[in-house]
């Protein structure tokens, strides 16, 4: 302190008297005798407030710390206060350190009662939501975007993987209610609708959900993230949640009564459609999912496809039969070919499979629901998956003389090693000639069981 300052600290016992004469010049007064440490300031705008200023026990440095302002606090209370504080201190306790940690533990009990409160209303929906915003996805912080963990593409299959299985079935369940045997029966039910791979993603995601969750500490240390115990417990019953190899192809016959059933079936009008335009086209039933009509071409009869599985442009030519559905189907859409009227985005492509189970179990159709008025899976029709389709596709078009590398071409698979190097061409017109004799074959079957 200097010597100016010095000064102005008065050397006379406090009074009320001297604080309310006290102005901003005066600086400082402090008390003597017993009450020697404490000190009232008067700071610019004529504020008073009472202080203990004193040598820590601990740190051995000259330190204060704040009574109270006056005349919220009088002299009379500010000398208790001040006796009160020695005697801590005189325990070899600092007064400023002991209440700063009693503020702090306060403070924390605060949070953890907060966090108590909004655990009992944090469902699997606000889990989902806190994984996918705050890691997911991009996000702005003080006017800066920050990238996400995943690329946009990546995002928004997280999102439909949460929402399409773990939200729908347990979005509005607490998410520390869950347990195991929970998580298992939902993705049993996923693994008997077929999708084992869309299981295994829910599984996986949902586990990393919790796994977040838990890392911010929205969960008692005690918590074990349900869907690893149920990822365990799947693995111990051998349970499959990756994608088998691909074996089914419908016969001649089996495609026939397929062809023949699917118009008064219980698949949406637009499904239905993907059915034929994959049937027709050999591609796969996600790429006919996403398809946009500024890609289509009615006038030459092709389909651009950009950037597929294999990252590598293609036009899809289009037998007659596809061009007159579109040209019909054109009339009625608008950006996609086949969009959702709630959301109008393309249809889902898992969307097949879910409803292609609920027609092979009758029994959980929904009460009231349209698929009750219409034709379920026969009893007589094999098995058979969306994707068999373009399988069944690429086995006819062999099965009729098509050439290996046209039939290929046609499904969009690029040529290995030196044949893929050296040999560029696209067999277009091949590919149209096939297509075209694969319709008509197709034609032919539906008119032999008419």
């Amino acid at each position: 302190m200097s010597a100016t300052e010095n000064n102005k600290i008065t050397s006379k016992p406090l009074s009320a008297r001297a604080i309310e004469t006290m102005k901003p010049s005066d600086k400082v007064k402090s008390d003597t005798g017993e009450n020697s440490g404490l000190r009232i300031t008067c700071g610019t705008t004529g504020k008073k407030a009472f202080i203990y200023r004193y040598r820590s026990p601990v740190t051995d440095k000259i330190t204060q710390i704040k009574i109270g302002d006056y005349p919220q606090v009088s002299l009379a209370q500010a000398r208790v206060e001040l006796r009160k504080l020695k005697e801590l201190r005189s325990t070899g306790v600092c007064p400023k350190s002991h209440f700063k940690e009693q503020k702090e533990q306060a403070k924390r009990l605060q949070e953890l009662e907060t966090q108590e409160r909004e655990n009992k209303v944090f469902t699997v929906e606000k889990l989902c939501e806190l994984y996918l915003t705050q890691h997911i996805e991009d996000r702005m912080v003080d006017g800066r975007r920050i990238a996400g963990a995943r690329k946009p593409k990546g995002q928004s299959e997280t999102r439909r993987t949460l929402y399409g299985d773990a939200v729908k079935v347990l979005g509005e369940l607490p998410a520390r209610s869950i347990t195991r045997k929970v998580v298992v029966e939902m993705i049993m039910s996923i693994v008997a609708r077929g999708a084992n791979v869309q299981a295994g993603n829910v599984l996986r995601e949902l586990s990393a959900a919790y796994e977040y969750a838990i890392g911010l500490e929205r969960f008692d240390d005690d918590f074990a993230n349900p869907a690893v115990l149920a990822k365990a417990s799947l693995k111990q019953a051998k349970v499959k949640l990756t994608s088998n190899k691909g074996r089914r192809v419908l016969s001649d016959k089996e495609l026939a009564q397929v062809l023949k059933w699917l118009p008064g079936s219980g698949f949406s009008m637009s499904q239905k459609q993907i059915f034929k335009l994959t049937l027709w086209t050999g591609c796969r039933t996600g790429e006919v999912c996403a398809a946009e009509w500024q890609d289509i071409n009615l006038d030459e009869g092709t389909w651009h496809i950009r950037a597929p599985k294999n990252d590598a442009d293609r036009h899809v030519q289009l037998p007659r039969q596809a061009v007159e559905f579109l040209e019909q189907h054109r009339l009625v859409t608008e950006k996609y070919l086949f969009a959702s009227e709630r959301t109008g985005k393309p249809l889902l492509q898992k969307s097949l499979s879910e409803i292609k189970w609920h027609l092979q179990n009758p029994d959980k159709v929904r009460a009231g629901s349209y698929l009750q008025s219409h034709q379920l899976w026969p009893k007589d029709m094999e098995n058979w998956a969306p994707h068999d389709l373009r399988r069944t596709v690429r086995t006819g078009l062999s099965k009729m003389g098509c050439r290996s590398e046209v039939a290929e071409a046609i499904l969009g698979h690029s040529p290995s090693g030196i044949k893929g190097t050296y040999d560029l061409h696209g067999y277009e017109a091949e590919s149209k000639e096939w297509l075209q004799k694969w319709a008509d074959h197709m034609d032919a079957l539906i008119s032999r069981v008419e």
